[in-house]
């Protein structure tokens, strides 16, 4: 399963996701970052037909490069795929983009690609880079130590459903709305649209107590699958639902005890950005 990512150059997004054990970029990202284009896609176009070789490129590859390739990545409207290409790749599109930008988003996109094969060699450095970025971002070591906690929670739950027969990315996405809908009566993407989000990830967005929730549906989920040995997408999604569960139960006992929402719509967003939904003092 592929995971989507957010990198960030000069303020500017570019979501990017491991392919092949290296990252690829998403080309509409990188066209809207040089070109300021509102129709990345459309330039995209044009520019095939202006450049030969970037055409043949893009449809057949070459010897030092793979085409572009459809991949899953997480979008406003959900997973969705998108063109990507690999950091070869992006810097053979760079060079048929008259901008500014260019060359110092080829040392930044040659940074990042370095940081990549240094991460195969040491893993340990990825989870050391992921928590300097939460930390640079502002979070605080506490927030940054639960979220961390829920990302081995996570990729453990993952790794159980991968054996037992989820295979296709929306195996995943019905899995993981079951949790969130058991244990906060929403959809992920209903979630992100509470607190105003996009393309960013909800978790990174969440408040302590929301976080230790979405751990313990997680943690919960792959108890009872371990334990009832639950192998195909019906039977993980029964254990997805009571595990949901086990966490909306704690939630509605923290709201009767505290009487304030644990659902916040608070967010991690820039102040200008931050679109208020649901304010955490509201009453039940």
């Amino acid at each position: 399963m592929t995971t989507t990512q957010i990198a960030i150059f000069k303020g500017k997004e570019v979501r990017k996701t491991i392919h092949n054990d290296e990252w690829w970029f998403v080309i509409n990202d990188v066209i809207e970052i040089l070109t300021d284009s509102a129709d990345p896609a459309q330039y995209f176009k044009r520019l095939r037909q202006r450049d030969e070789e970037l055409a043949k490129l893009t449809e057949k590859g070459g010897v030092q490069f793979v085409p572009p390739l459809m991949l899953e990545v997480d979008t406003a409207g959900g997973n969705q795929k998108m063109y990507c290409w690999n950091t070869e790749g992006i810097f053979r599109l760079i060079q048929s983009i008259p901008s500014p930008k260019a060359e110092p988003f080829k040392r930044w996109l040659a940074k990042v690609g370095y940081e990549r094969m240094q991460e195969i060699e040491n893993p340990e450095l990825a989870t050391r880079r992921t928590r300097m970025l939460y930390k640079l971002k502002g979070y605080s070591n506490d927030w940054i130590e639960k979220r961390m906690r829920g990302i081995a929670i996570r990729e453990e739950l993952t790794d159980e459903w991968k054996k037992r027969g989820a295979r296709e990315r929306i195996d995943y996405a019905i899995l993981t709305n079951d949790i969130m809908k058991g244990a906060f009566d929403l959809t992920v993407e209903d979630y992100k649209k509470l607190k105003g989000l996009k393309r960013q990830n909800l978790r990174d967005h969440m408040e302590d107590i929301e976080l230790i929730l979405t751990m313990l549906g997680e943690a919960t989920t792959a108890k009872l699958t371990k334990d009832r040995d639950s192998k195909g997408v019906p039977k993980l999604r029964r254990d997805a639902k009571d595990g949901g569960a086990v966490a909306g139960r704690t939630r509605l006992d923290i709201e009767k005890r505290s009487s304030r929402k644990v659902i916040s719509g608070k967010n991690f967003l820039p102040k200008r950005k931050n679109k208020k939904l649901l304010k955490p003092d509201d009453k039940k």
